[in-house]
């Protein structure tokens, strides 16, 4: 069962973008957590966060791009 769940979080955090992974590890917080924090933020809005999650992804694919093209972009 245990295999599983890993191979599951592995497809998921390759999948989704990291974007909970790199805030915890950014802030020093379990990533699980932060994927609680975004569930129960979007039932409680009514899916708004879904909009920072799509735009912080995109943010990060963007930086990730631009420090493939060169490395002064490496912040």
């Amino acid at each position: 069962m245990g295999n599983m769940v890993d191979r599951l979080q592995l497809f998921l955090e390759e999948y989704t973008f990291g974007v909970c992974a790199r805030l915890g590890e950014k802030f020093g917080i379990a990533t699980s957590n932060i994927r609680l924090f975004f569930i129960y933020a979007s039932f409680i809005t009514f899916g708004s966060p879904v909009i920072i999650y799509l735009a912080l992804a995109f943010i990060m694919n963007l930086r990730k791009s631009l420090r493939k093209r060169s490395p002064i972009w490496d912040f």
